[in-house]
């Protein structure tokens, strides 16, 4: 450790709530947290989790999954350096809406457009940070999460697959995270929601659940979300970064999917049941999770009212399904949209989407193309 930096770590029992600021932008009163980043005041806040992890050795070495295997080598060969492989010297001028106008749910609506124009741009970055930061966050969990399923998988394959994604998550979560704190200068705690389904997905002691609510359901839906930000993005570093973690989400999915499909087949009738119970739960958690309540709060609007206008915009309604186009085919392919869920996705508006196309069946002309072309 440097001369004279200290490592301070502060222990909470939740997840911080206040919004933090590091660089005075957002205008009088915001908390400059700048001097902080520096090595001698840097100060760990973390938040213990226990969890009952019953981990496997394996003493197979052979592979058993050619599949598994080809996109552990994809991983290694596809890597990339959030340093080298992006252009931070671009600069987005923050006099500019960061995101598509088209695609925000408040226009027309009364307290929205009695905002002046500061404050409606003012708004703009601050749902962008809200995004980044749930997608940070949510890496940070994957990262977790990955790091468990190394230890956990029973097979062999697995095991190594899980070491190379959480390479790619640390890899997320640090590229988002640098964005956030040079780019955009807002950081929101994590959403109550997503926080939620982590902590049932991280202290949970079965490793094939931990699978479903991880590849399945919160990558599944940040692959969609992603290809969404992707279109609708003006800054083109943000594009740029965003393109390098769809790559990796992509092999994530996909191996949730081929790993999952047969194990599935395993259980016991109650043990599916439960298995597609939880998963249904987890995506009406993330329904919610997709709503910046801490956004409304902060601009002082009666979140209730603000969350219905969500809720009831057309453009959201889309994009909401659009997140779930990609895991309702994907429940549906490792058996989890049993009898008993179905009435339930369909009442969510979702079943259509089961039979879309899923990620079972490995496009690897798509998986293996250059970073970039």
């Amino acid at each position: 450790m440097r001369k004279g930096a200290c490592m301070k770590i502060t222990r909470v029992t939740t997840p911080p709530t206040h919004i933090s600021f590091y660089d005075n932008w957002d205008g009088p009163g915001a908390e400059d947290i700048e001097d902080k980043l520096s090595p001698q005041h840097v100060e760990d806040v973390v938040e213990i989790f226990q969890t009952p992890l019953t981990g496997h050795y394996n003493w197979d070495y052979a592979s058993a999954d050619g599949r598994i295997r080809k996109l552990y080598k994809l991983g290694k060969e596809l890597n990339w350096n959030a340093d080298m492989d992006l252009d931070w010297s671009q600069s987005f001028a923050r006099s500019n809406l960061p995101l598509d106008e088209a695609f925000n749910p408040f226009n027309g609506w009364e307290p929205f457009e009695a905002l002046s124009e500061d404050e409606k741009l003012r708004f703009g970055w601050h749902n962008l940070a809200w995004m980044l930061a749930q997608f940070m966050h949510g890496e940070q969990g994957a990262l977790l999460v990955a790091s468990q399923l190394a230890s956990c998988a029973p097979t062999y394959d697995a095991k190594l697959y899980a070491a190379s994604q959480t390479f790619d998550e640390a890899r997320h979560v640090e590229a988002f995270t640098r964005y956030l704190q040079e780019k955009v200068g807002i950081l929101y705690p994590v959403n109550p929601n997503l926080k939620t389904l982590l902590d049932k997905i991280l202290s949970d002691p079965r490793w094939d659940l931990k699978f479903i609510g991880m590849q399945i359901i919160i990558e599944g839906l940040a692959l969609a979300a992603f290809n969404t930000l992707k279109m609708t993005a003006k800054d083109p570093l943000l594009k740029q970064l965003i393109h390098l973690v769809i790559r990796d989400e992509a092999r994530h999915v996909t191996f949730g999917v081929n790993y999952l499909e047969d194990f599935v087949k395993s259980l016991s009738d109650e043990e599916r049941e439960d298995r597609a119970h939880f998963a249904y739960e987890a995506c009406v958690v993330m329904r919610e999770r997709l709503i910046s309540t801490e956004v409304f709060e902060h601009f002082g609007w009666d979140v209730e009212a603000a969350r219905e206008q969500v809720l009831s915009s057309a453009i959201m309604g889309q994009f909401r399904n659009l997140l779930f186009t990609r895991i309702m085919p994907n429940l549906k392919r490792i058996g989890l949209l049993t009898d008993s869920v179905r009435p339930r996705f369909e009442s969510l508006g979702l079943l259509q989407f089961e039979n879309l196309v899923d990620d079972g069946e490995v496009d690897w002309a798509e998986l293996s193309r250059p970073l970039y072309e």
